[in-house]
């Protein structure tokens, strides 16, 4: 839970945020030359002009009703609830391979997964009965092979691809494009409440802001930029699952598409992104030797074969890991920055070494060695 001081810098980012014209593209050029949202608010009225046009330098020069933010103060006192912004290591590494990550994301559940390696699985709302069974299939198999699942919480094969992870106690995060303080379908209300309590959900909107066209693309760039790839079971050819694979592509994140029958509408979209160079799936394996799950899980097996005691059998790079943490908590990206390891290589460590019961994560998204 946030203390007042730190609450009170919170708000700084969501008042900045507020001002209309700043999006999260001047929000950042802005964070670039002032380096933060206070800095931003004590600058002169000719510094600010340099970087927004004067209506805006105006909006953040006047006078602010603090009264509009008790809302959002309120909520992050409340146990389990973030504002991860920039600033915080906590922040998704990956997201910020995009052009343009969002300053901050609400978040509610375990924060830790942000920087867990991650495949998105999207889909159509109106999902065949075997489409929704694929969704959960894979994603089940894909959270044994250590992966986080990102979906939207849609109904259909959003919705199956969070209950597959969920089925198999893995993680997943449902990004959604609505304020925190709103359950969107109002049907997946308990699904929301499972995935709190054993995942993660995030957004970039303000608290109360209902459901919007025009916000499910912005959502959908952070669906595909938190992953290593994008699998959709299923969609047509004019469908926000399309928009996420394209995102994905042009994040440079592997595109997956599972093709079906050429008489149902809810595979041309597949078929499309098949033809413009997205990976045929027809088995987990496909992507786990795409994403060089297999290697890294032999690697590991390999690493931690004949484990008796922890403290005998770990060798090589999980052992100079564990030298790294100490006993002392320490965050992933001070991690990433000691061992010369990339957050991927470095989270699945991580991972391996809490199923064995070496490292324990803790409040804040940090981890401890127990062993």
């Amino acid at each position: 839970m946030y203390s007042g001081e730190d609450i009170a810098e919170k708000t700084l980012w969501i008042r900045l945020s507020s001002i209309e014209g700043i999006g999260s593209q001047t929000f950042c050029q802005l964070l670039k030359e002032f380096g933060s949202p206070a800095n931003v608010f004590s600058a002169t009225f000719k510094q600010l002009t340099a970087i927004v046009s004067e209506k805006i330098a105006l909006s953040i020069k006047q006078d602010f009703n603090e009264d509009s933010l008790k809302t959002s103060q309120n909520w992050l006192m409340q146990a389990n609830n973030h504002l991860v912004t920039l600033a915080d290591a906590q922040y998704p590494q990956l997201l910020l391979e995009i052009n343009d990550p969002p300053p901050y994301l609400y978040a509610k559940g375990n924060l830790a997964l942000l920087n867990q390696p991650s495949i998105a699985i999207v889909g159509s709302r109106n999902a065949s009965v075997q489409g929704e069974k694929n969704a959960e299939a894979f994603a089940e198999g894909l959270c044994h092979h250590g992966l986080c699942v990102v979906s939207g919480l849609a109904l259909g094969i959003d919705g199956a691809a969070h209950r597959g992870a969920l089925k198999a106690n893995g993680a997943t995060i449902a990004v959604v494009g609505t304020g925190l303080d709103i359950v969107y379908p109002a049907k997946h209300r308990d699904l929301a409440h499972h995935i709190v309590e054993h995942g993660l959900i995030i957004s970039e909107f303000a608290l109360g802001t209902p459901s919007k066209p025009q916000n499910f693309p912005k959502r959908n760039r952070i669906i595909s930029g938190l992953s290593l790839g994008c699998l959709v079971v299923e969609a047509n050819l004019q469908s926000g699952s399309q928009i996420t694979a394209r995102l994905a592509g042009e994040q440079g994140r592997e595109v997956f598409a599972i093709p079906g029958s050429i008489h149902s509408p809810m595979s041309k979209g597949c078929h499309q992104l098949i033809k413009q160079g997205a990976k045929l799936v027809d088995d987990l394996q496909d992507i786990v030797e795409e994403l060089g799950l297999s290697r890294q899980l032999n690697s590991q097996i390999s690493t931690t074969a004949n484990h008796d005691n922890a403290a005998n059998t770990q060798t090589g790079s999980h052992q100079t890991l564990l030298d790294l943490m100490g006993f002392e908590p320490i965050a992933l990206d001070r991690l990433v920055h000691l061992s010369d390891l990339t957050v991927s290589e470095v989270s699945s460590m991580l991972m391996l070494l809490e199923l064995e019961g070496s490292v324990a994560s803790i409040a804040g998204g940090n981890f401890q060695r127990i062993v």
